[in-house]
């Protein structure tokens, strides 16, 4: 198949040396990248987490924070579209750090990163103990994970296809799941559930509703949707086993995220309507039931409330895959980059990075220290943790791409972008400062009424360690700021390759899936 070259992929075929990291598999299908972005978004923070913010934050928090939330990761994933269809490398946002800003600055961005997905692999295992509970106490939760745990690894030692295939299912049923949740919810807010009242908005007008705790309250859900948000980003992370990138990750930006910014928000405006804050078994440290669950149980049938419990654990299990996939991706690019040991880029005959998987899933293993600490205290420190790490990287994200635009103007070469970010200069503006006020502010509630340090520290702990590993890796390497006019813009730029143009019913089927 001919394709459609550039000057500078012209200057790549001479130097093979310039591809870097296309020894990865492409063997994930459009079809499939598209449920995967949707895959790792939609499990334990909006299943599970959505009760925890109603709890903490009250309804009218939890709907303005995700909205908000849902907007910048929005604004993020154009600004890291436009980067990945340029340069798609499986390390995605994370070796454009480096690449365009400073190579400490990717440095400790990719390793804040892997440890943030091998941390949400852990608090997805820990979830699922929690969604255990609502058939039995009597199962040790450590178990439960332990044969979750060794189920992740091995799904994630196959080749990629099987990870997509299996990830595509998952998330066709998360889908399904959530449109028939809202549909349900409208019906059971109208009357038609087991008492046969209408509902309407009584639980908003609860006294201490809609704004639980105030400004403390609202600053807190923010670390909570983020959680819930997290794994949008590292769709891109998938750019490196895609076929044909540049014309497939501007597809899943622009005709995916907008999917889940509406799966977010009316669910999270149905689970207002329907659930009240002070219901039993959503606060902090007793949660035990998912606000999906207790709203399919309104309709007077347990067996419904069963089955959508069933339904959370196949989902949960799914964002699990999807970020230790992603972490995965991520030490790979560690150690091509020489930012850790070589041992970790070594692939099997599937071409998959099989070291970097068992000790991403070593450091998940952390979910079995809520047998010492409690399953629904140790999932809400694990829930902090990895929101503010998400925060951080689209904080990243927004500096990134700055720099990416400012450099591609430098050296003339704007009008090679195969996608463009509608929102530059703006959006990636507002991201970055937006964000670090929320950082800054939403552990507001640690410091009243007294100070919580547990608590604090799983707000702000990621901080000073991002910072200390930037300062580390620049005194010990001497890096410095990329200058724009040196920044590489040639390392494995994809060719986007040409083909018939496709017919109106694959592309209506590929809007729809």
């Amino acid at each position: 198949m001919e394709t459609e070259k550039h000057p500078s992929v012209a200057r790549s075929e001479q130097q093979p040396s310039r591809v870097q990291h296309d020894r990865l598999n492409r063997g994930l299908s459009a079809r499939q990248v598209q449920m995967i972005a949707i895959g790792g978004t939609i499990g334990t923070g909006l299943f599970l987490g959505t009760g925890n913010a109603l709890a903490t934050g009250g309804p009218a928090s939890m709907l303005i924070a995700y909205a908000i939330s849902g907007a910048i990761v929005f604004s993020t994933m154009l600004s890291l579209g436009e980067m990945a269809a340029f340069i798609p490398v499986a390390g995605s946002f994370c070796t454009f750090a480096g690449r365009f800003v400073d190579d400490a600055f990717g440095f400790a961005l990719t390793w804040n990163y892997w440890f943030n997905d091998a941390v949400s692999t852990a608090a997805d295992l820990v979830a699922l103990q929690l969604i255990l509970q609502y058939w039995t106490d009597n199962f040790p939760g450590w178990a439960f994970s332990l044969i979750f745990w060794a189920v992740l690894i091995g799904l994630n030692l196959f080749a990629v296809h099987v990870y997509g295939e299996v990830e595509y299912w998952l998330s066709v049923l998360k889908v399904i799941t959530i449109i028939v949740f809202i549909i349900l919810g409208i019906v059971v807010n109208c009357g038609g559930n087991e008492t046969g009242h209408y509902i309407g908005g009584e639980n908003w007008h609860i006294p201490g509703a809609p704004f639980v705790g105030g400004a403390g309250g609202f600053a807190s859900v923010f670390v909570t949707a983020a959680f819930a948000y997290g794994g949008t980003e590292s769709i891109a992370i998938t750019a490196g086993e895609t076929k044909d990138p540049a014309r497939t990750i501007p597809k899943v930006v622009l005709n995916v995220f907008w999917r889940i910014l509406i799966f977010y928000i009316l669910a999270s405006l149905i689970i207002g309507l329907n659930v009240p804050y002070n219901y039993p078994d959503l606060t902090n440290k007793d949660v035990k039931t998912s606000p999906f669950t207790i709203v399919f149980e309104m309709t007077g049938t347990k067996a419904a409330g069963s089955v959508m419990n069933a339904v959370i654990m196949t989902s949960v299990l799914s964002a699990g895959n999807h970020a230790l996939f992603a972490g995965v991706r991520l030490l790979y690019t560690l150690s091509v980059q020489g930012h850790a040991p070589k041992f970790f880029g070594k692939l099997n005959r599937n071409q998959i990075p099989w070291i970097a998987v068992i000790a991403t899933g070593i450091v998940s293993g952390l979910c079995f220290g809520s047998s010492f600490i409690g399953a629904g205290q140790l999932w809400t420190w694990l829930q902090n943790i990895v929101g503010v790490s998400n925060q951080l990287s689209w904080i990243s994200i927004g500096i990134t791409s700055i720099r990416f635009r400012r450099a591609l103007a430098a050296q003339n070469k704007t009008h090679l972008l195969p996608f463009r970010n509608p929102t530059y200069p703006f959006g990636p503006w507002i991201c970055v400062v937006l964000n670090i006020v929320i950082v800054l502010v939403q552990g507001w509630s640690c410091f009243s009424p007294s100070f919580d340090r547990v608590s604090f520290v799983s707000f702000y702990v990621e901080l000073p360690i991002m910072l200390i590993m930037f300062l580390v890796w620049k005194v010990v390497k001497r890096t410095k700021v990329v200058k724009l006019h040196e920044v590489d813009l040639e390392t494995d730029v994809y060719v986007r390759e040409e083909g018939k143009d496709e017919s109106l019913w694959k592309k209506l089927v590929e809007w729809i899936v």
